[in-house]
């Protein structure tokens, strides 16, 4: 039995190998991007060309700390760049690890709560810098000539606080796609540097700026994904966990009216979606204040200007202390409500289908919470628990989720699944809403089915997140293409021509209440893919968190 605690804080905290291709053969065409030149690595094993660690922004350091990404600087006369290795990773910091929320509204939620010291393992050895908006592009075969492939742009989870792209090797897809794919991975910034907010950030600066890198990496992609063989006006946007929250934040940037359209097809998987206060309210303010107090900056005339001109290192120690004292599981610094790119509340957005893209692939595990969730902690009633998660209800809801949740298994399991549905299984059921019979749905239900448990399955390189822990080809093959099929023909029940046959049966879209595809196994370990219905208490229980979500902050 795996110890899913520790893989938790392995993928959480940030212990990613560097990974990159293996080239056979060196020789790989080179790209004129106009401001850059790069040559990229053919690997004759996969017939997959990589071009990895290209820049798509200008370094958002000093003065652009805290500002919209701007395009990279011209650095043709440097002639050509080797994009044959993984890029520097954003500045990291890892998980809360508190026993309680420091910033709980409801003092009754205090009682019998103890502060605890989080600990964890070490960040990552990876280059570490704030110069670090760069993108992957991998492709088949081994040159430029034109194919208007489809695209699978991939943001990477970790809370908005860690990861990077290293960890995503594109290999494994493109050859389950039969060559007919193309995947891009992208970085932006994460923690205090990428999600600082605040009313000073919004007159001197911008919010949401790692979201903001994210729409800039699209509009990369719009602009130069040709040169690679990709057809811009087939974009699939896919992410995991933060990044799958990513991807809904997108789907409702401006709202829903982003121009150009970056992306025809949403693919979100366990997106996650925390409490999203708007950019003044007192807890991003006093999150503000706790690091202008820190770094020294408190009698500065513009504490801003400060904050830009303090080492990069000062901050990291703050973006590190500041998410340690958040409550066991959650993230500090995440997406806020800007005004502007990101207009209103999520679910708001959701329920009124304020959509970019035409349609969606949802998918979520049996069991997202269990590794956010401190086992050893002292138990909490359920209601107790989520005043933590989200520090501005009430007693009145409290009441409602200790009716909701009471009985259903022991105090951890109440726990998990309060933490799973409410942050990452009832938004991927509002997204299914948002887009209204032009979605798709499926459970990874393979044991223990936990948060990370399906990322090796379609990216090998992050079995070290966790194992594979289901070795079975027709059951791999079946999920992957679920993934590619809807990349290339919107339908994740399509078959790819030339890939290997898939045992998923007929697949229909999604309705409230009706079909969603699970992928799991039998006790004879055998795959068992069928088409299920949505559990009644379950749409029950998101019916109320989507009916508190102007108190939750989401």
């Amino acid at each position: 039995m795996f110890d899913f605690k520790l893989l938790g804080l392995l993928a959480l905290y940030g212990f990613q190998p560097f990974v990159a291709a293996q080239p056979v053969d060196s020789a790989a065409p080179v790209i004129d991007l106009g401001y850059a030149k790069y040559q990229g690595i053919f690997n004759e094993t996969t017939n997959v060309t990589s071009f990895l660690g290209m820049r798509y922004a200008a370094p958002p350091v000093g003065e652009l700390r805290w500002q919209a990404p701007r395009p990279p600087l011209d650095e043709s006369s440097k002639g050509v760049q080797k994009a044959d290795a993984q890029p520097t990773q954003c500045p990291q910091a890892l998980q809360g690890a508190a026993d309680g929320n420091p910033f709980v509204v409801n003092s009754t939620s205090h009682q019998g709560l103890q502060k605890r010291q989080g600990g964890g393992v070490a960040p990552t050895d990876t280059p570490i810098s704030e110069d670090c908006l760069f993108i992957n592009v991998q492709y088949p075969g081994n040159s430029t000539s034109p194919k208007s492939l489809p695209v699978l742009v991939y943001i990477h989870g970790g809370g908005y606080t860690l990861g990077g792209a290293n960890l995503y090797d594109g290999d494994f897809l493109v050859d389950q796609s039969n060559q007919e794919v193309i995947v891009v991975v992208l970085q932006y910034r994460l923690g205090l540097f990428g999600f600082l907010a605040g009313e000073k950030v919004k007159s001197d600066g911008a919010l949401n700026v790692g979201l903001l890198d994210q729409n800039f990496a699209l509009r990369w992609v719009n602009q130069y994904i040709s040169e690679f063989g990709g057809d811009p006006d087939r974009v699939t946007l896919w992410g995991k966990s933060a990044g799958g929250g990513s991807v809904l934040q997108q789907v409702i940037a401006d709202g829903g009216q982003t121009r150009p359209q970056l992306f025809r097809a949403a693919l979100a998987s366990s997106p996650y979606l925390p409490a999203q206060y708007h950019y003044n309210d007192a807890i991003p303010e006093a999150v503000y204040k706790q690091i202008v107090d820190q770094v020294n900056c408190t009698s500065a005339q513009d504490t801003l200007d400060c904050l830009r001109k303090t080492d990069t290192k000062a901050l990291q120690d703050v973006n590190s202390n500041i998410n340690l004292a958040g409550f066991y599981g959650t993230f500090t610094f995440v997406p806020v409500i800007d005004g502007k790119f990101i207009q209103q509340r999520p679910i708001k957005a959701m329920k009124e289908g304020k959509v970019n893209g035409k349609i969606l692939y949802a998918i979520t595990n049996s069991h997202e919470g269990t590794i956010y969730v401190n086992s050893d902690a002292a138990p909490l009633t359920p209601g107790v628990f989520a005043s933590q998660l989200f520090p501005t209800i009430g007693s009145k809801e409290m009441a409602t989720v200790d009716k909701l949740y009471n009985g259903l298994g022991s105090n951890f399991d109440q726990k998990s699944l309060i933490l799973g549905e409410a942050t990452f299984i009832c938004p991927a059921y509002y997204l299914l809403g948002a887009f209204k019979n032009r979605a798709f749905k499926a459970e990874f239900a393979v044991a223990p089915a936990a948060h990370l448990n399906d990322i090796p399955y379609t990216f090998p390189s992050a079995s070290i997140l966790t194992p594979v822990n289901f070795n079975n080809t027709d059951f791999i093959d079946a999920f992957v293409q679920s993934y590619l099929a809807f990349t290339i023909s919107l339908n994740p029940g399509d078959k790819i021509n030339g890939a290997p046959s898939v045992i998923t049966p007929q697949w229909n879209m999604y309705n409230p209440g009706n079909i969603e595809m699970l992928f799991n196994k039998t006790e004879d370990d055998l795959p068992d893919i069928r088409a299920g219905k949505t559990d009644d208490a379950f749409a029950t229980r998101c019916r109320f968190w989507q009916s508190i979500s102007a108190i939750t902050s989401q």
